[in-house]
């Protein structure tokens, strides 16, 4: 069993057949371990605490495997290219241009249009997928 230690955060504990119940919240299971949270986390190492929440509402696979063919073929990225929804525009290459390029390309192939304000808050594949979602679903409600 592994340890933790006093800068971990989480504790692993064994595998159990049943999900465990921690502080009102039911934890996932995977594999043979479990990720379990300490209580002294919440409390003991504020400045360890995460100040922001983020709440992510996974694009279809679909989606994102369209966005990825849309950054590759703008910026002209070899096929071996490792591209990923935590892929940042700017790490792969793009340039501001080329952002407002990939933006049109993904209003074209959705058929969606895509305010300035919200291409601006646009810097990773799965925040392009996410927001084309988000879009495509109040299209369609429309």
């Amino acid at each position: 069993m592994a340890s933790a230690s006093a800068t971990s955060l989480c504790r692993f504990q064994p595998f159990q057949n049943q999900p465990t119940k921690t502080s009102g919240l039911v934890t996932r299971t995977s594999s043979s371990l479990q990720l379990v949270p300490n209580g002294w986390a919440k409390t003991g190492f504020s400045s360890l605490r995460t100040s922001r929440l983020q709440i992510c509402c996974a694009a279809k696979p679909e989606t994102v495997q369209k966005v990825v063919e849309i950054v590759r073929k703008q910026l002209a990225l070899p096929p071996e290219s490792e591209v990923t929804p935590d892929s940042k525009f700017a790490s792969l290459g793009a340039d501001s241009l080329d952002t407002v390029e990939i933006v049109m390309g993904l209003e074209e192939e959705f058929d969606i249009s895509v305010e300035e304000e919200s291409s601006q808050n646009i810097s990773t594949v799965q925040e392009a997928a996410d927001l084309i979602e988000k879009l495509v679903e109040k299209k369609a409600a429309a």
